[in-house]
C-alpha cells in the first residue's frame, strides 16, 4: 500500500514540478523541488550518493518575501523547513521566484551573471550553491516524460 501511495505522490510531485518549469509558478518551485529531492534520496540509492557524508545547511529568501525556505542536509539525508534557520553554510537571497527557476533550469547555471544581474546574493561558500545546482540537474534528467 505504501508503495501505491508513494508512487501516487511521486508522480503528482514530477507534475508540479513540470507544471512549474513551465508556468510562471517560480514560488512554488523551490517547494516541489526541494520535496522531490527529499522523495527522490530516500527512493533512489544513486541519487542519495550525491549526498553520502554531505553535511549543508542552506536557507533561502527572494526580496520579495515569497520565499524563506531551508534545506538541511546532514548524515545523508535532507530536511525541508519553512522559515529561517540557524547558522547556515550559505544564505541565498534570489530577486524573485522566476531569478530561482531561471538559475536552476539552467542548462549552465551562471552564478556570476546572477550576481552581477542581481538575481542573485549569496553569503556564505559558493560551493554549496553549485552543489544545489548539481542536484537539481540530477534531478532534472531524472524527470519521466509526462
Amino acid at each position: 500500500m505504501l508503495d501505491v501511495f508513494t508512487d501516487r505522490a511521486t508522480a503528482r510531485l514530477w507534475k508540479e514540478f513540470q507544471r512549474c518549469l513551465e508556468s510562471e509558478a517560480a514560488e512554488e518551485f523551490l517547494q516541489i523541488l526541494l520535496t522531490l529531492m527529499t522523495i527522490m534520496f530516500i527512493l533512489n540509492p544513486e541519487y542519495r550518493r550525491n549526498i553520502k557524508g554531505f553535511r549543508g545547511r542552506y536557507q533561502f529568501f527572494s526580496k520579495d518575501g515569497q520565499i524563506t525556505m531551508a534545506a538541511v542536509f546532514d548524515d545523508g539525508k535532507m530536511e525541508v523547513k519553512e522559515g529561517i534557520i540557524e547558522n547556515p553554510h550559505i544564505t541565498i537571497t534570489f530577486r524573485d521566484g522566476r531569478a530561482l527557476l531561471n538559475y536552476i533550469i539552467s542548462p549552465r547555471p551562471d552564478i556570476l551573471g546572477s550576481i552581477l544581474r542581481h538575481d542573485v546574493e549569496t553569503e556564505g561558500n559558493l560551493n554549496y550553491l553549485y552543489k544545489l545546482g548539481h542536484l537539481a540537474k540530477q534531478l532534472q534528467l531524472m524527470m519521466p516524460r509526462l
